[in-house]
């Protein structure tokens, strides 16, 4: 058995649980921080505790900030009237570094999963209907994961808008771009020929 002292596996044992760390990598991150002459241990304890201490989720759109409401819903440059509705903030993130999308979020903070006890009441589904009622929303896109639990979300968000007025559109999906099609699987072929568009 190797020995190591005790805060040094306590250490490790904190960053094996980080999300795609494993014990080798956390290992090695400990060796690191440890060793390190530069303070950046702390710097970083400092920088995690700062972000933890300032980090809240907007009041309207639920994504995450530093101030409430978020510079996104407070922007006089956004498309007020275009909503594009996504399960996570890192999805916001991912959209807005196309600098395509000019209009606001609504962040879910999840999506509809039966078989891990996750229903409509447990994501941001009524604040999204409470929303709209009180805000002048033309089109809403629904930008959902392409998994079973994000286009069961999608499908519910659209059942239960219908008949309002808005025009509810969802984000194609297929083929990404530089992929063979002998890679594909099949539903991935399914929704590029369901999206496809006229070339003209």
């Amino acid at each position: 058995m190797v020995y190591l002292p005790q805060p040094l596996n306590l250490l490790i044992d904190e960053l094996a649980k980080l999300p795609g760390v494993g014990r080798k990598t956390a290992q090695r991150l400990a060796f690191y921080l440890v060793n390190d002459k530069e303070n950046r241990a702390e710097a970083l304890a400092k920088s995690i505790i700062y972000a933890k201490e300032k980090i809240i989720f907007c009041s309207v759109c639920f994504n995450m900030t530093d101030s409430d409401p978020c510079p996104i819903c407070t922007s006089a440059k956004r498309d007020q009237k275009t909503l594009c509705v996504v399960e996570s903030p890192k999805d916001v993130i991912a959209i807005e570094k196309t600098r395509e999308y000019h209009g606001l979020y609504h962040v879910l903070h999840g999506a509809i999963s039966p078989m891990d006890g996750v229903g409509p009441e447990d994501i941001k589904l009524k604040e999204l209907i409470v929303r709209l009622q009180q805000h002048d929303v033309n089109e809403i896109i629904l930008a959902t994961n392409p998994t079973i639990e994000g286009e069961a979300t999608a499908m519910y968000i659209s059942k239960l808008l219908k008949g309002t007025g808005i025009i509810i559109t969802r984000l194609a999906h297929g083929i990404p771009v530089g992929g063979d099609l002998e890679f594909a699987d099949e539903v991935t072929l399914m929704k590029a020929i369901e999206g496809r568009r006229r070339l003209d």
